[in-house]
């Protein structure tokens, strides 16, 4: 049998899984860091992928570089190479393990409370996958190369992707048990506008959905505020005013008590946005349905269960 030479035109299977790493960054650079090599020598692998397949397989966006129709193609293509790479190197007696990078955007308590929990038990069965988390308030990007999941507040207006709705959870106000004692306890919403506020930077939040205070109780005067969380709990703690807080961030602490439930009891929505292709990777997959997994178990907490009226 005589060896037949690859024809020429045929795309080098090396080629292909720098695309991998292009497409799911969303940058040459950051591909190169991850690849072990170096920008140009990225650039010159997708320009000889492009010319054996003879269109372009990437368009630059305000937000990085993002599959084409034939991008696309070639990107499915490589996930197959990825995964027969992945069998004969992983172990064999576990030949279905994950690995590879997940990339995903979340807010900061749902980051700690629900996908921190969830990405560590899934990593249990799957030591050699890694899950990277940026913590952001804000709307879905329209543009999310680099990312393959995003986890929002409120419904998203996002283009050329899937989203979901992952669950509720509630706001409440909330306030340290010593601060009550010295400012004594608001029994109405006339009595609690006189106190200050502790939430959000006001010019800074970019997530209408999470505007209810200035909506419920404008008259509100700031007293803290920061685009994080965590610090707006810990400075209701302290004693900075009065919070509004999700009810599984503020029902952790017994040193903290949920005023006026019934007239404050904001329902916000959490959705995931991911980018058409991100279900198709295994990876990707196993993360979402974690996290789906995570928040039906732990939707009681969010929903303000234990500081119900």
């Amino acid at each position: 049998m005589s060896f037949q030479p690859t024809p020429a035109s045929s795309p080098n299977p090396d080629d292909l899984l720098i695309l991998l790493g292009v497409a799911r960054t969303g940058r040459f650079t950051t591909a190169a860091e991850s690849l072990g090599l170096n920008h140009t020598t990225v650039s010159r692998r997708i320009a000889a992928l492009e010319r054996a397949l003879d269109g372009r397989v990437l368009s630059r966006t305000v937000g990085g570089w993002e599959l084409t129709e034939l991008g696309k193609r070639a990107f499915n293509a490589a996930e197959n190479v990825e995964s027969a790479v992945a069998i004969l190197n992983g172990p064999t007696d576990r030949p279905h393990q994950l690995s590879g990078v997940v990339r995903m955007s979340a807010t900061d308590g749902f980051s700690a409370y629900i996908a921190a929990p969830a990405i560590a038990a899934l990593q249990r069965t799957h030591p050699a996958l890694r899950v990277e988390i940026v913590t952001v308030t804000r709307r879905a990007l329209q543009h999310r190369s680099g990312l393959d999941i995003e986890v929002v507040v409120g419904e998203p207006q996002a283009h050329r992707a899937e989203a979901f709705r992952l669950g509720y959870y509630l706001l409440g106000m909330y306030a340290s048990r010593d601060y009550l004692a010295e400012k004594g306890t608001p029994t109405t919403v006339a009595e609690l506008t006189t106190h200050p506020l502790v939430y959000f930077v006001d010019s800074m939040l970019l997530v209408d959905d999470l505007d209810a205070p200035r909506r419920l109780v404008p008259s509100m005067r700031a007293s803290l505020s920061s685009t994080n969380v965590f610090v707006h709990v810990e400075a209701t703690r302290a004693g900075a005013g009065i919070g509004f807080l999700p009810c599984f961030m503020g029902d952790r602490h017994a040193d903290l008590v949920r005023l006026l439930p019934e007239q404050f009891h904001e329902r916000l929505q959490y959705w995931m946005v991911l980018r058409q292709d991100s279900l198709h990777q295994p990876a990707v997959a196993a993360v979402v349905a974690a996290l789906r997994a995570q928040t039906s178990a732990f939707s009681q907490s969010l929903l303000g269960v234990a500081s119900a009226p």
